[in-house]
């Protein structure tokens, strides 16, 4: 179509956070402050290629319009300098039709002008669910844990008189939880899009493209089905504990009677 252009997306997760203050001192990068009351909308910037690369802090970079092997080179570099691990990878078009209606169509997000604050807001959703991608994984592996728990407590009605290895569970998946919430909160909608109508169409026009709210509240759903499951667990632990414990003090106090009356005869 006459006066149409097509633009690139693509995003890498890691597994590991960003320290944005060394990457910035790498590169030729403008670091933007946060704002007054809120996050900033992104965390670093700059050019990259053709196009441009935008970092967060919550361990994903996004290209945009950069080739193929500027792009690998870059991921390589923070990869080597940082051994970080990719944990996820997402992608999106964006066509740019002049008077056209925004919204997302045929795996292409549609919008009348890309401007750079625009650019913003599509580079932060797709690292956004380039994350929620990779966390929607280790919390499924938790969920699954701590699943196997509780089928052997429906099974044996308690829990094996050995509480280290449930201990040590319980401490990895607070400790996984923890992460999980904090990311979560950095996920939330930035505040830009409150004052642009435009900028909010395309951020909720591509939150519902990658199912992000949903994909959200079915993590949270997810943790909060942990954390109630290992309360029980724990309880069920505690009372064993106490059971045994006091069965202790009852058959020392029949092994001292049995002895005094040994002793009197």
């Amino acid at each position: 179509m006459a006066g149409s252009r097509t633009h690139e997306f693509h995003a890498v997760a890691f597994v590991e956070s960003l320290p944005l203050r060394e990457v910035a001192a790498e590169i030729a990068g403008e670091v933007r402050p946060a704002a007054t009351g809120g996050r900033p909308l992104y965390d670093l910037r700059r050019a990259l290629g053709e196009g441009e690369a935008f970092y967060f802090s919550f361990g994903a970079v996004v290209f945009r319009d950069v080739a193929t092997p500027e792009r690998e080179a870059e991921v390589a570099r923070l990869r080597l300098k940082r051994h970080l691990q990719i944990a996820a990878n997402e992608s999106v078009r964006v066509r740019v039709l002049p008077e056209a209606t925004l919204g997302v169509a045929d795996g292409y997000l549609t919008v009348d002008t890309l401007t750079p604050g625009r650019c913003l807001i599509i580079a932060l959703t797709i690292a956004q669910s380039a994350a929620v991608e990779y966390y929607e994984r280790i919390v499924d592996e938790m969920f699954g844990k701590t699943a196997e728990w509780v089928d052997g407590l429906e099974k044996r009605g308690t829990v094996k008189m050995s509480v280290r290895p449930l201990h040590r569970f319980i401490g990895h998946a607070l400790a996984t939880r923890s992460e999980v919430i904090t990311v979560l909160h950095l996920l939330d909608k930035p505040d830009e899009t409150w004052d642009d109508p435009s900028m909010a169409a395309i951020y909720d026009d591509l939150r519902d493209e990658f199912d992000l709210g949903d994909r959200h509240d079915a993590l949270e759903h997810k943790l909060k089905n942990v954390q109630e499951s290992l309360e029980l667990i724990l309880d069920v632990a505690r009372d064993r504990r106490l059971f045994l414990l006091e069965a202790s003090v009852v058959a020392l106090i029949m092994l001292e009677i049995v002895l005094s009356l040994v002793r009197a005869h």
